[in-house]
């Protein structure tokens, strides 16, 4: 049995989720995933919804996991995407069902918003984009479709906020989630309760906000039974771009990263936000992130249309792979990645090449021509994007730190290198869940702070390098 301390991330996205036990040995930190599950938006009722029950299954599942190999972790941690909630009764039980940030339910949503407050003076409080599935819509579209949901609910928990209610048994707010909803004053760093009245949304529902590094308790008896052990609940930043962009492997409070997976987040730090209307006219956000910095960043549609594409004509290939096949391409069509277009299509192939049809360019044939037509399209964004965002700050970026999965894609890499003209620093590809396990280890006091989890980071993961 050895004698090291171990902490547990559950990390999960929107199509998949995993639990890796971290520990330190000599100074870095050392990985194993224990558990792999699939997630995936399912219909039910008519809407588009996640499974709630079956993740929480699994996250029990692989806890248990931990405990047989006799690796039992001092605290547990979830991160997940931004946005999305479940309601709860006065009995503690769940009101209809956990919809998706993908559901139609939004549509129309925010012109009911903006009859109460204008879309500029939104951005001027709360400093976060318009998305049409942030929760302030998400809660509108309850309000006039379903009141009765509203009218029966006591407790509003976000994603990762319900899994920790449903481990610990403690209902709250985790700051870097919450600011994702659109409903969070970047001046208090709380929930803004005058524009939830002005909303007409229940002021009850909302909890107590929390910051990362929070030990929320320990786990349910039930679930201690279940897991076959005990260990302590502890809050990370449980957006999963706010965990990831601490495991940035930056010494510079000044570095630009991109967090990149579904979603293409590409962005700074600020200590204060940014709510001008420069900033909402570039479509940036300022999301909560660890020790109340701020993720001034901007959502870019990400890999998502790769998965979607290698979902609908790549078969058994890899992304390896198909990233290979398109930097053999060399077709020049270009498409608006942010595009509202691509964010849900019947088909992503075919919206693609439609998109380039209508502007005029060559369309892609085949697998490796829309990848590359994908892969190009998302380099020609980030360099748009490096420089909004030099524009608004007056700072010169030198680098880009790319982490998480899609720090993988070698071609991309090579392509945002030369589309931005400065060198880009890949990796490391499990950013989410090191970026979580280092704020659980900065709770328990192992490591001292974000700049000494960074560096640890640093030291404990390849990182590499391509120059423009």
């Amino acid at each position: 049995m050895d004698s090291f301390k171990y902490y547990l991330a559950i990390d999960i996205g929107a199509s998949s989720g995993r639990h890796i036990l971290a520990h330190l040995e000599d100074g870095r930190m050392a990985l194993e995933e224990v558990h792999r599950f699939p997630n995936g938006m399912v219909e039910k009722d008519g809407e588009n919804v996640w499974d709630v029950d079956e993740l929480f299954a699994q996250i029990k599942l692989g806890m248990k996991k931990c405990g047989e190999s006799g690796k039992i972790p001092v605290s547990v941690g979830v991160d997940t995407w931004g946005v999305d909630f479940v309601l709860l009764d006065k009995a503690g039980r769940r009101i209809g069902n956990a919809v998706a940030y993908r559901d139609g339910r939004t549509k129309g949503m925010d012109e009911e918003v903006y009859k109460i407050i204008s879309e500029d003076a939104l951005y001027a409080r709360t400093g976060i984009q318009k998305a049409i599935f942030n929760t302030i819509y998400q809660l509108m579209a309850l309000k006039v479709k379903k009141p009765e949901q509203l009218a029966e609910a006591e407790t509003m928990l976000l994603m990762p906020d319900y899994f920790h209610y449903m481990l610990s048994g403690v209902a709250a707010a985790e700051y870097t989630e919450a600011t994702t909803g659109q409903l969070v004053s970047p001046e208090t760093r709380d929930w803004d309760m005058e524009l939830i009245r002005k909303l007409g949304y229940p002021e009850k529902i909302f909890q107590k906000m929390v910051t990362p590094g929070t030990v929320l308790g320990e786990l349910t008896p039930e679930v201690q039974e279940e897991v076959g052990y005990n260990c302590k609940v502890v809050e990370p930043a449980t957006h999963d771009t706010g965990s990831a962009v601490i495991a940035v492997p930056t010494a510079s409070d000044d570095a630009l990263y991109i967090s990149s997976g579904t979603w293409s987040l590409m962005g700074t730090e600020l200590m204060e936000a940014n709510c001008s209307p420069e900033s909402k006219a570039s479509n940036l956000t300022n999301e909560g992130g660890y020790d109340y910095r701020f993720r001034f960043l901007k959502n870019i549609m990400g890999l998502w249309m790769i998965q979607s594409v290698k979902k609908e004509i790549g078969g058994e290939l890899g992304f390896g792979e198909i990233c290979d096949m398109a930097s053999e391409c060399t077709i020049s069509s270009i498409v608006d990645c942010n595009d509202d277009r691509f964010l849900a299509p019947a088909n992503m192939t075919e919206e693609v090449r439609e998109a380039c049809r209508e502007s005029g360019q060559q369309v892609p044939e085949g697998l490796a021509e829309v990848a590359s037509v994908i892969y190009n399209s998302l380099a020609q964004c980030y360099a748009k994007t490096i420089r909004q965002l030099e524009g608004i700050t007056g700072k010169k970026y030198d680098c880009i730190h790319i982490v998480g999965g899609g720090s993988n894609a070698d071609y991309l890499n090579r392509l945002t290198a030369k589309a931005t003209g400065v060198p880009v620093y890949a990796g490391p590809t499990e950013a989410t869940a090191i970026g979580n396990i280092a704020a659980q280890m900065m709770s328990a006091g192992e490591l001292a702070g974000l700049k000494a989890a960074r560096a640890c980071v640093f030291e404990s993961f390849p990182v590499s390098q391509y120059q423009p």
